[in-house]
């Protein structure tokens, strides 16, 4: 997909860096999504592959921003407003993983959910501290943002859980947190969502209703015989 001069006659330019904050984003996560994804199998944990599949998520979210990058705020807005729905979309998935966990009985491994989830962290609030930042942005910023906090929020919830885990001996604890996480990814899609909606209404009012030089109003110094200097 091109983006038009006509489509965003003053298209917003990314903060300077942004493009590298997402690069590092995007390679800690797709690290991070195969580390927590095989640890999850052998754990047995429903919040870890929750978190796996959210790295596995915002990895594709951080492909999708540098592709829309240097596009104009209303493709900007409409890739914020796919993984605004994306957000969502995983939060419902990992309710579903969760009630079918809970009518299988499983019960996970919390030493190996520990760890990961230290490991995990420790990665996500350096990507955070990455982002912060870009928090104030647009809402394609704005949503990179929310994912690198919600993973950050997650991976404290996964080493609850195991905690949790082990201290019961049930499953109740990691699938309280998979609820958690999952609720969410849902409520931070709506966000991003709304946010998203604002910015596409706002690109496609200003290709609407542009401008012209003739229109701009006279800077007063320029203005003569009205007393003016």
């Amino acid at each position: 997909m091109a983006c038009s001069s006509c489509s965003t006659p003053n298209p917003k330019s990314p903060a300077p860096g942004f493009r590298k904050a997402l690069w590092i984003a995007l390679w800690v996560n797709l690290a991070m999504f195969l580390v927590e994804g095989i640890a999850s199998l052998q754990s047995g944990s429903v919040s870890l592959m929750a978190d796996a599949i959210d790295f596995f998520g915002d990895s594709a979210n951080y492909v999708l921003s540098l592709t829309v990058l240097s596009m104009g705020m209303l493709w900007r807005g409409r890739a914020a407003l796919v993984k605004g729905i994306t957000m969502a979309v995983f939060g419902v998935i990992v309710l579903a993983r969760a009630i079918w966990v809970l009518q299988s009985g499983m019960t996970p491994e919390p030493l190996t959910m520990g760890v990961v989830g230290l490991v995990a962290l420790v990665a996500n609030v350096i990507v955070a501290l990455i982002l912060f930042r870009y928090r104030d942005g647009d809402s394609d910023m704005r949503s990179v943002w929310l994912c690198s906090r919600n993973d950050a929020i997650g991976n404290v919830a996964v080493m609850g859980a195991a905690l949790g885990v082990f201290g019961t001996g049930t499953a109740w604890p990691d699938l309280a947190v998979a609820t958690v996480m999952g609720g969410l990814a849902i409520t931070a899609g709506v966000s991003v969502v709304r946010h998203a909606r604002k910015d596409i209404d706002g690109a496609k009012q200003a290709s609407a209703h542009p401008v012209s030089p003739s229109r701009q109003p006279k800077s007063p110094i320029t203005r003569t015989g009205g007393g003016w200097l």
